[in-house]
Formats: structure tokens, sequence, C-alpha cells
């Protein structure tokens, strides 16, 4: 199991999950409760699962295709840091991971 601390925007503690190998950081934090709506469901053709990787964390993701920085570019709030959730492939090398959750999201669906 991987390990994921996920924070709210204010920096503390939303919620400490477990996912397994091969899932999205989408897929675990939408099924530990987290508002990652990932409107367009993991296809890239959105931001609203926008989340901002702790700075001690970055470098252990792959780097980011051009299609995701540029839907990050629509990304409200986006940092040097930023990815989309849906992108994020969890491994034994992100274990441990810290991401954070932005302030605002642009909420696709209307809810």
């Amino acid at each position: 199991m991987i390990r994921v601390r996920f924070l709210d925007p204010n920096g503390d503690l939303a919620c400490d999950a477990e996912g397994q190998e091969g899932y999205s950081l989408l897929e675990l934090g939408q099924a530990k409760g987290m508002p990652l709506e990932g409107t367009c469901e993991g296809q890239m053709a959105c931001s609203t699962c926008h989340v901002i990787v702790a700075a001690a964390d970055f470098d252990r993701l792959p780097r980011a295709s051009e299609e995701e920085e540029d839907m990050l570019d629509l990304a409200v709030g986006a940092t040097r840091t930023s990815r989309l959730s849906c992108q994020i492939v969890l491994t034994p090398e992100l274990d441990g991971l810290t991401v954070s959750l932005p302030s605002e999201h642009r909420d696709m669906q209307g809810r």
C-alpha cells in the first residue's frame, strides 16, 4: 500500500490515506472523500482534480506531459508544484507523498 497525506488549503491534515499501487491519486482521493471532482474522469480534459504537491516530494514524480501542463494552465490557484491528480499513478517510490488541496477549484458540474 502507498501512503498519501492530503492537506486542506490551510495546510492542516485532511486525510491520511493508503492506496494500491497502480491506482491514480484521483481515485484514492475520491475514495477517501476528498473534494477532487475529476469531471473528465481522468481523460486530462479538465483541471478539476488539481492538487499541489509538497515541494519536498515534487521531484519524486514523473515529469508532467505537455497536455497536463496545458490543463494546469486552466487550474485555479496553480503553483510551480501543481499537478493533475488523475496523472499521478501510485508507485512504491511515491510512498509518503503529501499533497494539498487548492483553496479554490473550478466546479465543472455546477454543484
